[in-house]
Parts: structure tokens; C-alpha cells; sequence
């Protein structure tokens, strides 16, 4: 088979419909709208629109932000490295950078830099200089023998803020603090 032979299944590729060409189509004068009305009139925007009651996109509440300059990293897991290592790709006896995982090939581009993921398993020591890693990640490549360097480092944890239910009555209750035990 040469590539000059080949081509789609049968039914796979359909011919767009051509509307408003005459009798002979089949879509032809109205051009498959049916009669009057204003579905058949051109710039309508009906889809969303509920009979004047508030329509379910506007009753719902907004949520989330797109944050428009937050920085892209490229995700590396723990088994994806390992399994680089394994396959003679990278060299585990010097240290791995970014430019050197995107020449091996273990990672296409590095765009705003790589950040390791802390799943699968790491059993070669390994030196790594990323721009970000998981603190699981971190836990894993310190634990096979090795050391990361990492130039924004995993975010801190902390606590959720527990909101306290107001009592039944009708007085505030107050809310009680850690620090003034008696």
C-alpha cells in the first residue's frame, strides 16, 4: 500500500449541505427553515432564551477566576522520570535540568518550566533542578537518595478556617480561641 492509495472508510466523510440551490437539491427556497416566523429570518439568537423568565445561565451564580498571566509549567511524574532512567534516556550520575529532560526527549517542550508530580515510584538517586516540585515529590526523590533544587517551592499548608454555627437562641455565640484555655 503506497500513501497515494490511501483513503477514508466509506461514510466517513460527508459532503456539507449546499442549502438554497434550487428544487433540484432538496433544500432549496426556504433552504430546510420551513415557512415564516422568525426562525427563518436570518440573526436570530433564540437558543437561550426562556419566555422572558430569567433564563438558567443568569440564575446561576458565577464562580472561578482565569487568572490571564499565571505561569504554564509542563507536569513530570515520578514514573515518567523513572522509567527515562531506566530506558538509558537520562544519565541518573549527574544533574538533570530542564533543558536536558526536553533533549532526552522525556518532556516535549518546557514552556514556563517543569514541575514534578509526586505519583509513581522513584527507586534511582537522582539530582534534579526544576522550577517546581510537590512536596510528595520532594518527600520521594529525597527518600530515593537523591536531592532536588527547586526555584518555586511547594506552597505552605495550612489550616481551613472552620466557621462556627450560631446557636439556636437568639445570641451570638463566641467563638472560642486556642490561645486562652483555663
Amino acid at each position: 500500500m503506497n500513501i497515494n492509495e490511501l483513503s477514508d472508510n466509506r461514510g466517513a466523510r460527508r459532503a456539507r449541505k449546499r442549502v438554497g440551490r434550487g428544487p433540484g437539491s432538496g433544500l432549496g427556497k426556504t433552504a430546510g427553515r420551513g415557512m415564516k416566523g422568525q426562525k427563518s429570518r436570518s440573526g436570530v439568537a433564540i437558543k437561550g432564551f426562556e419566555g422572558g423568565q430569567m433564563p438558567l445561565y443568569r440564575r446561576l451564580p458565577k464562580r472561578g477566576f482565569t487568572q490571564p498571566n499565571r505561569s504554564r509549567l509542563v507536569e513530570l511524574t515520578l514514573g515518567r522520570l523513572q522509567a527515562a532512567i531506566d530506558a538509558k534516556k537520562i544519565d541518573s550520575g549527574i544533574m538533570v535540568t530542564e533543558d536536558l529532560l526536553v533533549v532526552a526527549g522525556v518532556v516535549r517542550r518546557k514552556l514556563d518550566g517543569i514541575r514534578l508530580l509526586g505519583s509513581g515510584e522513584l527507586a534511582s538517586k537522582v539530582d534534579l533542578e526544576l522550577t517546581s516540585a510537590t512536596r510528595g515529590a520532594v518527600a520521594a526523590v529525597e527518600k530515593a537518595g537523591g536531592s532536588i533544587k527547586v526555584s518555586v517551592g511547594p506552597k505552605e499548608k495550612r489550616p481551613r478556617a472552620v466557621r462556627k454555627v450560631p446557636a439556636e437562641s437568639g445570641e451570638p455565640e463566641q467563638a472560642e480561641s486556642d490561645d486562652d484555655e483555663s
